[in-house]
């Protein structure tokens, strides 16, 4: 189910996108925003007019823990 609320914006142009200080000239980087108030965007830096997905800041904070703790490096080892 779809919550309108997660929606990103049609037009992301204005919105202040953040990608790591370690990030090289590649664009091989996840960039990150404040969508709207309780969201946070993630986009790849790859493809600026690309998909965007969303999830609350909440659900943002429990996967940067999650791959903190290492619980996702099966996915690439």
């Amino acid at each position: 189910m779809s919550d309108p609320a997660a929606e990103p914006p049609a037009d992301t142009s204005g919105i202040a996108w953040r990608k790591s200080s370690y990030s090289g000239p590649n664009g091989n980087c996840v960039e990150l925003a404040q969508i709207s108030g309780d969201h946070v965007g993630i986009r790849n830096s790859r493809d600026l007019h690309g998909s965007v997905l969303t999830c609350t800041r909440a659900e943002f904070a429990a996967l940067l823990c999650d791959i903190k703790a290492g619980r996702f490096d099966s996915l690439i080892l």
